[in-house]
């Protein structure tokens, strides 16, 4: 006759037997905190916002799939079950980034002003996005990383693009959103994207520390950024 204690003793052997294992605890996760379940659709949100966690966290080079099944604490397989490979998966993130940023951009264009006044505020807005996402601002623009066929990267992107033409435009009065543009269409989308992009980059990577150093007292890199873009703007009067 078997005993209470024996059956009890018995129970580990007979789940080992049947193929059923206990879930590992994910590194990092406190003892007797359960496993997040999660449903087919919010699992992939779930790795797209654990990837982003790990991006701004150990930049690209740390975001691998493996560092993001572990950060999101399900399966290896998890990621290229849902994505196939790292390039889609970063494709995919750079995407939320392209549709976030084209967010700020649009509210930034929409403020009261003057059509310069509403470039400038754009401008900062785009310098004000890079600094609290370097991570994912970074990601947007390693081209070699992304596959822009996929239709959510591409539409956000090519969104991004007539965003800033469409600021041009607004600031000459004249039309820059189409497919062709004209040679002196082109000069001024790319003259403004270098101006601002470029600048955005000397921030982020530090260079502009010794500039902000010698400049008057008070000097921020948002009123240097300021006075950089009105400096373009020959007919803007001072403190306009």
């Amino acid at each position: 006759m078997t005993t209470k204690t024996e059956q009890v003793r018995a129970q580990p052997r007979r789940a080992a037997a049947s193929g059923v294992r206990a879930r590992p605890r994910t590194a990092g996760r406190p003892a007797g905190e359960a496993a997040t379940p999660y449903h087919h659709g919010a699992l992939r949100d779930a790795l797209l916002e654990a990837a982003e966690r790990v991006l701004e966290r150990d930049g690209l080079a740390g975001l691998t799939l493996r560092a993001v099944a572990r950060e999101a604490g399900v399966s290896h397989a998890a990621p290229t079950h849902h994505f196939k490979d790292l390039t889609g998966l970063v494709s995919e993130l750079a995407a939320i980034g392209f549709t976030r940023f084209n967010v700020a951009m649009k509210a930034a264009g929409e403020q009261p002003g003057t059509p310069i006044e509403r470039a400038m505020a754009r401008a900062h807005a785009y310098v004000a996005y890079a600094q609290a996402n370097p991570g994912m601002y970074g990601l947007m623009f390693r081209t070699e990383r992304l596959d822009y066929s996929r239709p959510s990267l591409h539409d956000a992107a090519e969104a991004s693009f007539a965003g800033l033409a469409g600021s041009v435009a607004a600031r000459s009065e004249g039309q820059a959103g189409g497919e062709q543009l004209s040679i002196d269409q082109a000069a001024a989308i790319a003259r403004a994207w270098s101006l601002v992009h470029g600048y955005t980059m000397l921030l982020l990577d530090g260079r502009l520390t010794d500039i902000l150093r010698r400049s008057p007292a008070g000097t921020t890199a948002d009123s240097l950024l300021d006075a950089m873009l009105r400096a373009t703007v020959p007919k803007l009067p001072p403190g306009a």
